[in-house]
C-alpha cells in the first residue's frame, strides 16, 4: 500500500476523517474535507517529501479522489521511467 508519511501528510489534510478510523483506499477524499486550498497544499507537500513535481495533466481532481489514486500518481512519479 502506501508509506506511514504519505498517511500522515494525507491524515493532517482530512478534517472530517475521524483519528481513529482507517484510511481506506477508495475513501473519498472531498468527502472527507479536501478542498481546493487542501489540495494545493497537499501536492505542494508530496512534491518536497517525494521530491516530486505534478505536471499540468495531473492537476485534476481525479488525481485527487482517493488515497488509492493519489499514491499511485506519486509513486509513479517516484519511479526512474518517471
Amino acid at each position: 500500500m502506501w508509506d506511514e508519511e504519505f498517511e500522515r501528510i494525507l491524515r493532517d489534510r482530512l478534517p472530517f476523517l475521524p483519528p481513529d478510523e482507517p484510511l481506506e483506499a477508495d475513501l473519498d477524499l472531498t468527502a472527507n474535507g479536501l478542498d481546493s486550498m487542501g489540495i494545493v497544499d497537499l501536492m505542494v507537500t508530496l512534491e518536497r517529501e517525494y521530491d516530486v513535481r505534478f505536471g499540468g495533466d495531473l492537476l485534476s481532481l481525479e488525481t485527487f479522489s482517493t488515497p488509492a489514486v493519489l499514491w499511485k500518481t506519486v509513486t509513479a512519479l517516484t519511479s526512474p521511467a518517471a
